[in-house]
Formats: C-alpha cells, sequence, structure tokens
C-alpha cells in the first residue's frame, strides 16, 4: 500500500490563545512533511500509534504515553494504522519550565482526562475561565511529567542494532539474550550493557515494550487475544494479558472495547 499525500501543519502564525488544542483523526499510511514551529507540541494518540521524526531522532507515539516537541525542531510524522490524534500546543513563554529535548511522557490520568474532554467537546480555544484554568492545568501536569528518552529506542550500534532489526520483523522470537549474544558473537554481558547504554533499559523490557505495539494493531482488527498471545511468542494468554496491562493500564478486551467506542 503506497502513502497518502503528505499532510501540511496548520497554517497558524501565532496562537489563538497560549495553549491550544487541536483533535483529529489520520488514516493510515498519512505523514506530514517536516516543519517546525515557535511553540511547543504535545503529541498524543488516544487510539493507533504516530511514529515522528524530531530533529533526526526516531520517538514512538502509542496510547498511554505522549511525545512532547520543545519549540523550533524540526519534525515530520508516519501514521502507520488509524490514529485519533491529540495535540497541545503551547506558547513558549510557558516552556521555560518543560522538557528543552524531545521525550516521551507518560500522561497522569488527570492529562488524559483534560485531553480526552476537550476531545468530545472539539474545543480548541479555551474560551471560559473554567476552561482556562484546565489549560492551566494540563501545563501544570506536563511539568510534572516523567520524561523518558524513548518508548521505544533504537541503536546505532551494528550488534545491537541487528538484534532489534531482527526483533521488529519476529516479534514472537523468543530468543534469550544468551542465545543473541552467542548468534552475534558476542558475550551476553557485552550485550547486555549495550543495551543499557543506547536503549536505557533492559533487552527484556524493550522486547516487551515491541510486543506491546505490535499488539495494538492486532487488538483493533479484532484478532482473539489468545491468537495475539501465540503470535507474540507467549506460551499462555494470561502471560500476554499480564504483559499488556502493565504497559497500558488496561486489560486486552478493555483496550479493544474503548477504541471500538472511539469509531
Amino acid at each position: 500500500m503506497t502513502d497518502n499525500p503528505p499532510l501540511c501543519p496548520p497554517l497558524l502564525t501565532e496562537l489563538p490563545y497560549p495553549v491550544y488544542f487541536r483533535i483529529d483523526d489520520f488514516a493510515a499510511n498519512s505523514r506530514f512533511v517536516s516543519h517546525s514551529h515557535p511553540w511547543g507540541q504535545l503529541n498524543y494518540s488516544a487510539a493507533g500509534v504516530m511514529e515522528l521524526s524530531i530533529d533526526g531522532q526516531r520517538f514512538l507515539s502509542p496510547p498511554q504515553y505522549a511525545v512532547w516537541i520543545p519549540p523550533g525542531l524540526p519534525h515530520d510524522a508516519h501514521i502507520h494504522q488509524n490514529v485519533i490524534y491529540h495535540s497541545a500546543y503551547i506558547d513558549a513563554p510557558l516552556c521555560g519550565d518543560l522538557p528543552d529535548k524531545p521525550c516521551s511522557l507518560v500522561l497522569s490520568p488527570i492529562l488524559k482526562a483534560i485531553l480526552a474532554d476537550f476531545a468530545e467537546r472539539g474545543l480548541a480555544i479555551p474560551a471560559t475561565p473554567a476552561d482556562r484554568r484546565l489549560a492551566d492545568v494540563l501545563v501544570d501536569q506536563l511539568k510534572a511529567a516523567r520524561c523518558t528518552r524513548n518508548y521505544l529506542p533504537t541503536s546505532d550500534d551494528p550488534v545491537l542494532g541487528t538484534l532489534l532489526a531482527e526483533l521488529q520483523r519476529e516479534p514472537g522470537c523468543n530468543r534469550s539474550l544468551l542465545d543473541w549474544a552467542a548468534r552475534l558473537h558476542v558475550t551476553e554481558r557485552t550485550l547486555a550493557r549495550r543495551c543499557q547504554r543506547d536503549l536505557g533499559m533492559s533487552f527484556g523490557e524493550w522486547r516487551q515494550r515491541q510486543r506491546f505495539l505490535a499488539a495494538l494493531p492486532l487488538l483493533e482488527a479484532g484478532t482473539p487475544v489468545q491468537t495475539v498471545a501465540l503470535e507474540l511468542g507467549y506460551s499462555t494468554s494470561s502471560a500476554f494479558i499480564a504483559m499488556f496491562q502493565r504497559h497500558s493500564g488496561t486489560t486486552p478486551d478493555q483496550y479493544r472495547r474503548q477504541q471500538g467506542s472511539r469509531n
């Protein structure tokens, strides 16, 4: 399937309010041309996963996480599956206490509730005193949000990069780190150190995150939970459900019902 024609960002020269909201649905295989703007931007996919390239770095934005883009950084986006998209543009003077580098943010329940409320009402510009207070709370919640380097980081290391590429192609592969080390002609300790150095997490944590991302389109397509579990390398559906709940805060069936209610 070929990509749709590139999309362009809204033609704004300045924000109509210091916190401006954007709500959109994007079809699979959509992409945005590279652009930048003088304000910060919170990117959140309420359903689906968006891939962003920010100043040369690749980020993934699944539900439960958002991607923060500081003012002035060039970025583009590629949407591999249907996405329900929420974005908040934050005026530069409000970005002083926000991260000065792009990162993934863990969204608090309050932050998600404000985004969902504004999306449900189709609200772009907070006009009432109550909505402006909610916008202020959103900025405060962003300041307190835990920032991670990336939800699913990559590596330029030729050995580790080979391992990660293989797992992207076959997320159900259950080869252990020791087996991978032997296959790649390094020691297990060396490979474990490179995971921590380049990914900021263990091999096992990276593989769980990658499987979580791989599960989302399968669940949204209606694939039975047990089938998804087996396809992703789990011997029992209960082990898959436990992993999915750790990463999303919901069970696979609850996640599927939530996506169905949004469509």
